[in-house]
């Protein structure tokens, strides 16, 4: 506690004015050998008190507003969660009602007739594969012999880092066939569905765009960019009945993933912000459409909180 404390006192004269915002995806029931960069809930849970006891946690859309009024606490911090896992609801929802933390959750729409996310059918595929060998010719990388964890948590990285970058299209094909010749898998249903994302919203989670498709948008026709996020805002209207003001880029890096164009598309349809995955803080000059975030990943809560601390010298 007293570690804490000192870096408390020590956070003070560099985080006024600076909003940290902390970027997650799921938060599991037990911990993954295969998703070690996603919390459990006791890591989750000790991550929300810690933020409860020596930041101020707010609302984001809350937490701009000050800003724009030079009103923002020193220790500010946002939660948020992409993508719209059922764990949000099911397991973080629970946590953040505990510690009275606010979160948005920023929700990818297709995926809410039952169907996974790409990239964790790979995953899947590989945690659940019976055999010690697995047949990669649908993505040029031929039979490979599966002797452990670390090797199958590597192979499904590098598959999902091959098909990241192609068209939506081009890339659920690819997954199908990944499963069509290894077998079929068992998948249990993670994305929320439309009335689990509405309930979200009356629990006071604030619901954010997040594309219907999750694409990568740079690689997209202006045209199709538009498309595919007003699509999921229209959609997260209709489930919550609230207006969708958030959005987050997809994969999230500026340059590789989203352009200027992007963030020009995101302001036209009507959105008050939007979130990157760039490292660093949020100030008020910081560009409305290209906020920053991280996440500390750090299994020790002392060098969690320093991390955080960390953050708010890496300069925008």
């Amino acid at each position: 506690m007293m570690f804490h404390q000192l870096l408390t006192l020590l956070s003070l004269p560099i985080s006024r004015n600076k909003l940290s915002i902390l970027n997650y995806h799921q938060v599991l029931t037990t911990p993954d050998p295969l998703r070690p960069w996603e919390p459990d809930c006791v890591k989750f849970d000790w991550q929300m008190k810690l933020l409860s006891r020596h930041f101020r946690p707010l609302a984001l859309l809350d937490a701009l507003d000050r800003l724009d009024s030079d009103t923002l606490p020193s220790r500010a911090v946002c939660v948020t969660l992409d993508d719209g896992y059922r764990s949000n609801l099911e397991v973080a929802l629970p946590i953040l009602d505990r510690y009275q933390v606010p979160a948005t959750v920023f929700v990818a729409t297709a995926f809410s007739d039952g169907e996974n996310m790409w990239n964790d059918r790979i995953i899947d595929l590989l945690a659940g594969l019976r055999s010690d060998t697995i047949d990669l010719e649908p993505v040029e990388l031929g039979r490979c012999t599966l002797d452990g964890i670390a090797t199958r948590r590597h192979l499904a990285n590098r598959i999902i880092d091959q098909l990241k970058y192609l068209a939506v299209e081009d890339r659920l094909t690819k997954v199908d066939e990944l499963i069509e010749v290894n077998g079929s898998i068992h998948e249990t249903r993670k994305m929320m569905c439309a009335e689990e994302v509405a309930r979200l919203s009356r629990s006071g989670i604030e619901i954010g765009g997040h594309t219907h498709n999750h694409p990568i948008l740079k690689g997209m026709r202006p045209e199709q960019q538009r498309e595919e996020v007003a699509r999921n805002k229209a959609l997260l209207e209709e489930w919550t009945g609230k207006p969708v003001l958030g959005f987050a880029y997809p994969n999230g890096r500026f340059g590789k993933d989203m352009d200027e164009e992007s963030l020009a598309i995101i302001r036209e349809l009507g959105f008050r912000y939007a979130v990157s995955t760039d490292a660093g803080f949020t100030a008020r000059n910081t560009n409305r459409f290209a906020l920053r975030r991280f996440t500390p990943w750090d299994a020790n809560p002392v060098k969690f909180h320093a991390r955080m601390i960390l953050n708010l010298r890496n300069v925008p």
